[in-house]
């Protein structure tokens, strides 16, 4: 079983480019690496200004209902300000809330897929909010490490 600790984190604010997806093998699988790549090839990382830190965020949010319905997903980074935010991007506040926090630690993306289905199999009381994994700087350790923060209720 996955073990994780309950963390508070105080709200933040994302700014990256999204799309709505879904658990389906045929969507979620597509179009997260296809938005990721586009992340990359686009050089959405030097575009965003006023980022407190160098972390990637994979955030997943406006959950239809649960992790079996449709949701957003987008991939971009932690700022401190919204001046100057391209319209080409997209800006999420994220409140302060309770996490779940689980490290997916090794090959990637292999231990993170199996980090959350375990997570689909806990009896959390998730409230399907906002989810998010960090790409930071313990992803360039050896192994790589991805925390995934579940939200969940107060």
């Amino acid at each position: 079983m996955a073990d994780f600790e309950i963390v508070k984190k105080n709200k933040m604010t994302i700014v990256g480019i999204e799309c709505r997806t879904s658990n389906d093998p045929n969507a979620c699988p597509v179009d997260i690496p296809k938005l990721r790549d586009r992340f990359t090839k686009e050089n959405i990382f030097q575009k965003i200004p006023n980022k407190i830190s160098h972390d990637i965020f994979g955030l997943y949010c406006e959950y239809e209902k649960d992790h079996t319905k449709p949701f957003t997903y987008l991939i971009g980074c932690p700022v401190n300000s919204t001046d100057g935010i391209s319209p080409e991007l997209t800006i999420k506040m994220i409140p302060e809330a309770r996490y779940a926090l689980f490290k997916a630690i090794g090959e990637h993306p292999k231990t993170l897929i199996e980090t959350w289905m375990k997570v689909w199999q806990l009896q959390l009381k998730r409230s399907f909010t906002y989810d998010f994994e960090i790409y930071g700087s313990p992803f360039k350790n050896n192994p790589p490490q991805v925390d995934l923060y579940i939200a969940i209720h107060q």
